[in-house]
């Protein structure tokens, strides 16, 4: 029976460069046995996360979107990889929905991450290594327009918020996370990224 696979996620606020670090990884021939993957998936739950992120959807709705694409998600892809022997890399995964709905949620709920982070237990794959791509709230707000395609998400204010509950992810589970600079070159980034994995393979 070959080795469970280890499960590798990119995270980090919209225009933090993760991925363009996924896209550039997947053709690195290093990675030719791994598999590559996201969240919001492509399946029809992850058009549906897709559409209410692009509309004025309650959060608390679109929290379950997102919950139910991730279960699909495992189920479908992740664990089936995993048990097979091998390595997941995903652009997102369980911590966005920590981060970004526990900033949308702000004001329903006590300690909306927390809350959310309970949902997840007991079902959720928890992964390996988490790469956190960190990089200031102007700057990759700036990153998202030149690209032109901001989504509701993309403003300074929000995301300050989204990026204090990725860094108090990383403080939480320091054995897990990996807090790498991505307000650099990306051949810096990436070069960080493959040694990082490397390590931890």
């Amino acid at each position: 029976m070959p080795a469970k696979g280890k499960l590798i996620t990119l995270e980090g606020i919209d225009g933090s460069g993760k991925s363009t670090i996924a896209k550039s990884l997947a053709s690195n021939p290093y990675f030719s046995e791994f598999v590559f993957t996201r969240e919001p998936t492509g399946s029809w739950i992850g058009e549906a996360v897709n559409r209410a992120i692009h509309s004025d959807t309650d959060h608390l709705a679109e929290l379950f979107l997102f919950v139910a694409d991730h279960a699909e998600h495992i189920s479908k892809l992740i664990l089936p990889s995993l048990e097979s022997g091998r390595h997941v890399i995903s652009d997102r995964y369980s911590a966005s929905r920590y981060a970004y709905q526990g900033m949308t949620l702000q004001g329903r709920f006590k300690d909306p991450l927390q809350w959310i982070q309970d949902i997840h237990k007991e079902w959720t794959i928890v992964p390996d290594l988490t790469i956190l791509f960190d990089i200031g709230p102007m700057e990759a707000v700036a990153r998202c327009g030149a690209r032109g395609d901001k989504t509701k998400f993309e403003k300074v204010g929000f995301l300050e918020g989204v990026r204090n509950n990725y860094l108090r992810l990383a403080e939480e589970n320091p054995s897990s996370f990996v807090i790498i600079d991505s307000d650099r070159s990306t051949y810096e980034i990436e070069s960080d990224v493959i040694r990082t994995i490397s390590s931890h393979l």
